[in-house]
């Protein structure tokens, strides 16, 4: 079995390319759950948070900031992982069904593309932020 491909096959890198998994989903009722961020430097956090995400789903859909718009948000000296290794580090987690780029500052025009059931937000963002 060839485990990089369909790791690689979990990441999207434009909306067009994410489009035909996300109407199957919706056609099969699955409950899509999404959250976004840069996760630079994968740790703990991330995937206690990520696993608990996907727990609220049948699918979990990550917003994976590229690496300009994670340069615009940390600085020039950021991301230390460029997009594609954290694309990949993401989609070889079982629980992640879906990685989606997206250079906006924010995701709110990815959130509209992919209409989640449920939005996930890490505990360091009040709900007015959001």
């Amino acid at each position: 079995m060839d485990y990089l491909s369909l790791i690689e096959k979990k990441i999207a890198y434009t909306t067009k390319e994410a489009e035909n998994t996300l109407s199957m989903w919706r056609f099969k009722n699955d409950k899509i759950v999404f959250t976004n961020g840069c996760f630079d430097i994968l740790h703990k956090g991330h995937i206690e948070y990520l696993a608990k995400a996907a727990s609220l789903g049948t699918k979990l859909v990550i917003g994976l900031n590229t690496d300009d718009s994670v340069k615009r948000l940390k600085g020039d000296s950021r991301p230390v992982n460029d997009e594609n290794a954290r694309a990949l580090l993401l989609a070889s987690l079982t629980f992640v069904d879906k990685v989606i780029f997206f250079d906006t500052d924010t995701p709110r025009d990815l959130i509209d593309f992919v209409q989640p059931d449920v939005l996930v937000k890490g505990g360091d963002y009040k709900p007015e932020e959001i």
